[in-house]
């Protein structure tokens, strides 16, 4: 099942420079393993350690917060969008 993933520009340098890539998987996790197997590299920028998606990183399905889901747990079908979003913090 082809998802399209929206890939934030501090990471398109490991996606040939791809803003959007196509990836498989039936939930997040597997969506994040697929894309690590095509862009090296990628996954330890999104997950930690134990392999849970790094706290400063938002992932939306469809603009639904998988946090508010299943988390890595979340379902994907055929021609969702996932975004890749980067927290920001700042301000004064």
């Amino acid at each position: 099942m082809a998802v399209k993933v929206m890939i934030p520009t501090p990471l398109q340098k490991l996606t040939k420079n791809q803003a959007d890539v196509e990836a498989n998987g039936s939930n997040i996790r597997e969506l994040i393993d697929d894309l690590e197997k095509n862009f090296p590299g990628l996954k330890e920028r999104i997950c930690d350690e134990t392999g849970k998606v790094r706290r400063f990183i938002n992932i939306y399905v469809n603009e639904e917060d998988v946090r508010f889901l299943k988390q890595d747990s979340t379902s994907l079908k055929d021609g969702d969008e996932v975004s890749i979003i980067p927290a920001i913090a700042g301000g004064r």
